[in-house]
């Protein structure tokens, strides 16, 4: 019976999945499989990600387990982040003179906007 399982998750395998050889660096390697093992990954979920990145996005996968959950919430603060501090440097950015105008105000606006959105969601999987 367990060549049967075997069968039908290769058949599956084969069907879903492509393999993908790479040779790198031993160095590399190892100290990439650490990092993987640290973060509670495997190696082939990482790269997987790292391709999909590469490729034109499609619908927004499921995160169903709390660990895909919060990693995908840890991704979105990382990208809030990113926004917030570039447009912070807009915002700090624009002359002197300008600094009472409506786009000046509106660039505080933003900011202060997305800092209590960063919050909330620091604040979400607290433990």
């Amino acid at each position: 019976m367990a060549a049967t399982s075997n069968e039908s998750k290769q058949r599956r395998n084969n069907a879903n999945y492509t393999q993908v050889k790479v040779s790198v660096n031993q160095e590399i390697a190892a100290e990439f499989k650490a990092k993987c093992q640290c973060a509670g990954v495997s190696m082939a979920s990482e790269i997987s990600r790292f391709m999909s990145g590469q490729t034109p996005k499609k619908a927004t996968p499921k995160v169903s387990t709390r660990r895909e959950r919060r990693r995908a919430l840890d991704n979105a603060i990382m990208l809030l982040e990113s926004i917030v501090d570039a447009e912070q440097d807009y915002k700090h950015n624009i002359p002197i003179n300008l600094q009472n105008s409506q786009r000046y105000e509106a660039a505080e606006h933003t900011v202060s906007t997305l800092e209590e959105a960063l919050n909330i969601l620091y604040n979400t999987f607290e433990e």
